[in-house]
């Protein structure tokens, strides 16, 4: 088989439509017979299931490819949140005739239901009226049986963040092991992983003429089953690249010592040169430069990465490392007697195809089944437009930049702008302010590598850890004229920046910063520092706390010049990989000192497929070359631990005080125990919550004063 993933690839907007397109544009896309029968539909070509409730907007995964496949010319119905107790709500719309596409929806289930101490979470906040357990567990395993439950004949695709992560042997948080990859597990046909519009365009219309989806293995961004490597290719063990185990030093051969009258060839700079005695230089023979594209490299297998924790966290640094679609290669990984093979990352979408994809002819609201229902996740972006795909910071706590790869897709000013009147034109309730212009981060539009060539032959994970790239491009001159072109369009009152902001780059530009701090802040910006503490931070891959002074130094003095109260709101992580209870303890006093009290605590959850996952499963570290011997990193594991991690973040709540003493206590640390401003905690605990709240009272109203505080003076 001739591999082909590494060619140019057609425009997603240059395909000749599918003969179906005669039937125009639906308003919405169907979800019931009925809805069918209106557009004139026999069937649908394509089903699409998804655990989300349907909202006919760009920002949810399953409306972006229902519209992009309608606009191909496919007749595209929707499944959405379906009933899987059995198989008949998957019967709904009929047997489609190409294939059902499936997905979880635009949060992984797991991620979506349970809290990170494994909690169920009381709402949803992807479904009307917030109504949890309206899907499954491991949705995209339950929905796929019941599809092929309803037609077994009918091909299955599975995607989206859900299936994209899980694409290889994975650390499961819930079930607390390696799980085998979801293409095993849930019998689909082929896997779909990162933005899929280029794969599944593709894909679509090879089935629509003819192919068989069996026959279908040269697409960039798809994973399959296969019983052996094809011939013509080449494979590589991963241990040849990132050895695990203990690594012995490799001989210089400009070195070696060679006995006399040994007959060697001399590489010295003139054959005529005499060497030292008992000395000779050995050739250096280069080996004809191999085809990465006919390159497939093997990862440990399945049975072996669920039994060898070290196997595992090199298994995922090797994957994070054939991750960049200019130079990845494809990957296998045994299971069994099956193979799962991935085919090298998609290609990123061009600036008019990324318009092209936002472009279409959304309705901008959820479908009108759902009535009056709110939908927290559509209230809290109908009012936002996504700038840009994409993220090159490589936080190893984040899947961002495993499902949407590290190059940054930005769609053009006019689309954005056009974007902006529609939401002005058309979506009810609009006031005139704009609540967001952003996406994975606020300020990486149009950011890009400065040399095409040494982008596409970068292995880094990070183009910003432990420092900026000096061939990274940090201008944000096209984001300030953006953000000065969307506030001042007619209609618009205000345009606010929601998404998180990377501080690290901002204060390379004072002007952004101050463009935004002084028009595009509404009194509070959340930022994300994570952790004060540089042992933390170099497991997060996140920048130094230095960095944000300086950028609070930034906003301060911005936001001053302006007359405007303005404050920033951080967010931190407990229980990270590599944080020890010394520097949560550090981390708490970082707080009271800058006179923090956070109400809300993000606790670390192992997602998976990130690095970090990879360092809670191990306790290595996978940013470095994973060995036997090398680094190990401590684990907040334990519920205990974890609790108490929180617990320093929120020094401020009593109900925190008497595991902190204890804490304290246990580490040396009593001076941090009193009632004067330098101390952490005080030293005696509330008589009750009730009597606190009297006294608050009592402080608030001094005319007369309760018994018990009587008594106590």
């Amino acid at each position: 088989m001739q591999n082909t993933t590494h060619l140019t690839p057609q425009a997603i907007n240059k395909y000749r439509p599918y003969w179906a397109k005669r039937f125009g544009t639906a308003h919405m896309l169907p979800m019931t017979r009925k809805e069918m029968d209106v557009l004139g539909w026999d069937s649908c070509d394509i089903i699409l299931v998804t655990g989300d409730a349907y909202i006919d907007h760009p920002s949810f995964g399953m409306a972006l490819i229902g519209r992009l496949l309608e606009d191909q010319g496919f007749r595209v119905g929707i499944l959405s949140q379906p009933d899987w107790s059995s198989a008949e709500p998957f019967k709904a719309l009929g047997k489609p005739n190409l294939y059902f596409g499936i997905t979880a929806g635009n949060m992984d289930s797991m991620v979506n239901r349970y809290t990170a101490d494994r909690k169920i979470r009381s709402d949803d906040a992807y479904t009307p009226g917030a109504i949890a357990g309206k899907r499954p567990d491991r949705a995209v395993l339950v929905y796929t049986q019941r599809c092929r439950e309803a037609y077994s004949d009918v091909p299955l695709m599975i995607g989206s963040i859900e299936a994209s992560l899980r694409r290889i042997a994975h650390y499961d948080y819930w079930s607390d092991k390696v799980r085998r990859s979801v293409l095993v597990d849930s019998k689909a046909d082929i896997l779909l992983y990162g933005n899929a519009e280029r794969a599944l365009i593709e894909l679509t219309h090879r089935i629509a003429d003819g192919e068989k989806l069996e026959d279908i293995q040269d697409i960039r961004g798809t994973a399959f089953l296969r019983k052996k490597i094809p011939e013509g290719w080449e494979e590589v063990a991963s241990a040849h690249l990132d050895r695990p185990g203990k690594v012995e030093t490799h001989v210089d051969p400009y070195e070696m010592k060679m006995g006399a009258g040994t007959d060697c060839e001399t590489n010295a700079k003139s054959s005529e040169e005499k060497l030292p005695d008992g000395i000779q230089a050995i050739k250096i023979v280069r080996k004809t430069k191999a085809d990465r594209s006919m390159q497939v490299v093997r990862l440990p297998s399945f049975e072996e990465v669920v039994d060898d924790p070290i196997l595992y966290a090199h298994a995922s640094r090797v994957l994070h490392l054939e991750a960049n679609p200019g130079n990845a290669r494809a990957l296998i990984q045994k299971h069994g007697d099956r193979e799962v093979w991935l085919n090298p990352p998609p290609i990123p979408l061009t600036t008019k195809e990324m318009d092209y994809v936002y472009d279409l002819p959304y309705a901008r609201k959820p479908h009108p089944s759902y009535g009056d229902a709110k939908i927290s996740a559509w209230e809290m972006i109908r009012f936002s437009v996504n700038i840009m795909r994409g993220c090159f910071g490589g936080c190893t706590f984040c899947s961002i930049t495993e499902h949407e790869g590290r190059i940054i897709q930005s769609r053009s000013e006019e689309s954005i702008l056009k974007e902006v009147e529609e939401i002005r034109d058309k979506v009810d309730g609009f006031t005139g302010v704009i609540s967001d212009l952003g996406g994975p981060t606020a300020n990486m539009y149009r950011m890009a590598c400065k040399s095409e060539k040494i982008e596409a032959s970068c292995r880094k994970l990070s183009c910003v850890y432990p420092g900026i790239c000096e061939n990274l491009n940090t201008d944000h001159t096209a984001l300030i004229e953006l953000y000065r072109k969307a506030r001042n369009t007619k209609g618009i009152k205000k345009v606010l920046i929601g998404s998180g902001l990377r501080y690290d780059l901002a204060v390379t530009s004072p002007e952004y910063v101050k463009e935004l701090v002084q028009h595009h802040v509404g009194g509070y910006l959340k930022i994300a520092p994570e952790h004060s503490e540089e042992n933390v931070l170099s497991k997060m891959m996140k920048p130094g706390i230095g960095s944000y002074n300086k950028f609070k130094e930034m906003f301060d003095r911005f936001s001053k010049e302006v007359g405007k109260e303005q404050y920033l709101i951080p967010y931190f992580i407990a229980a990270h990989p590599g944080a020890t209870d010394e520097d949560m303890m550090n981390l708490a006093l970082w707080l009271k000192e800058h006179d923090f009290k956070l109400d809300q605590v993000q606790t670390f959850t192992p997602t998976p497929m990130a690095m970090a996952t990879a360092m809670y499963h191990s306790g290595k570290n996978p940013l470095r070359k994973v060995t036997k011997d090398s680094e190990e990193i401590p684990i907040p594991r334990a519920g205990g631990v974890r609790r108490l991690h929180k617990a320093f973040i929120r020094y401020h709540d009593p109900k925190n005080w008497p595991m902190l003493r204890e804490a304290l206590q246990r580490m040396g640390r009593t001076d941090l125990i009193g009632d004067s401003k330098k101390h952490l905690i005080p030293a005696r605990q509330p008589l009750s919550e009730n009597h606190s709240r009297r006294m608050h009272q009592f402080a608030r109203n001094k005319t007369s004063a309760p018994k018990i505080f009587k008594r106590a003076r």
